[in-house]
């Protein structure tokens, strides 16, 4: 996934929030609505996680030293995680807070026009971030749905930018709904229980950003399209025979892992085998260029070692189901 397209829409939305945040502070300020006050909350947590997402992928791209071989590109897994917890503690909690004290202690609305007019306003705002979220993710998720897209993006800057920006939009028509029968009924605890709906639609989103970004800290996989590419470029018929078993692992959004045992004849020589290694790198780095780091150590298949299964005490977790084993 392109950081530059996530960078794009991390300022949109950064851009966007800090200016509905301006107007929903004002707007609550001259009407007293719980739901103004929840949603502006919103808007000011969301300008901060932009600017942890920012911040983390600047980190990221710090070079590796001895006590950090592999580089910071988890860095921005790191500031995707604080996300959730962000939205969750200061958003959420915040929201279902007020909502919970405006239904025990409603009181009518003053100025109504200030909270519907910055609703509107935030509504269109939120809109043209959303556009750029969703132009920037159809560049890069191809045939796959929006939630497989969320789930298998191993960046993870524009699927919380996208989740950020749907739950607002959600959020802002709940705020309008809330004010509007309010307005209706003249009763506040409408507002009030508005706000208690953008409180646990914020938890919600924090919940599934939480799932997604623990996923890629602790460390996914490859892609199935980038794993059939490995494994077509390892092997080349001649020296390389076939994999005996290979794992990949994402170090970063773009910095891929991959390490493999791979097949080779009894009776080639030591350069052979080198030669044979040396190549089949560059086929790799070739078909998936953000293959960063690669380790082939070579060995000689063997029937009978392949039906014994594979070494679980040798194989952290034990080994996965799908993958081939053998010796």
């Amino acid at each position: 996934m392109s950081a530059s397209g996530g960078t794009r829409a991390i300022v949109a939305a950064l851009g966007a929030n800090l200016a509905i945040a301006v107007s929903k502070f004002v707007a609550f300020l001259f009407s007293g609505s719980s739901s103004m006050l929840a949603e502006a909350v919103h808007s000011l947590a969301d300008s901060g996680n932009q600017f942890l997402l920012l911040l983390g992928g600047k980190k990221a791209q710090r070079e590796a030293t001895p006590q950090h071989p592999f580089g910071y590109g988890r860095e921005r897994y790191i500031y995707a995680f604080l996300v959730s917890i962000v939205l969750f503690s200061v958003g959420g909690m915040f929201a279902v807070y007020e909502g919970y004290e405006k239904i025990r202690h409603p009181h009518e609305l003053e100025n109504w026009y200030w909270p519907v007019g910055v609703l509107v306003f935030a509504i269109i705002a939120e809109g043209f971030s959303f556009r750029t979220a969703i132009r920037e993710s159809n560049e890069l998720r191809g045939k796959l749905s929006w939630t497989q897209f969320i789930r298998r993006a191993k960046a993870p800057e524009l699927p919380v930018v996208l989740l950020e920006d749907f739950g607002a939009l959600i959020g802002l028509v709940l705020a309008l709904g809330g004010v509007g029968l309010a307005l209706i009924t003249g009763d506040g605890i409408w507002d009030g229980i508005g706000t208690l709906c953008i409180g646990l639609l914020l938890i919600l989103i924090a919940l599934v950003l939480a799932a997604e970004t623990k996923s890629l800290l602790l460390g996914e996989a490859a892609g199935v399209d980038d794993v059939k590419k490995v494994e077509a470029a390892i092997v080349d018929g001649n020296t390389v025979t076939g994999i005996i078993h290979m794992r990949t692992l994402h170090l970063g959004p773009e910095e891929l892992l991959i390490a493999a045992k791979i097949a080779v004849q009894h009776d080639d020589t030591a350069a052979e085998v080198a030669h044979a290694i040396n190549a089949a790198e560059a086929r790799i780095r070739e078909a998936v260029p953000i293959a960063r780091v690669i380790y082939l150590e070579p060995d000689i298949y063997s029937e009978a070692e392949a039906a014994k299964g594979a070494d679980r005490e040798a194989t952290p977790g034990g080994p996965a189901p799908t993958q081939p084993t053998g010796h």
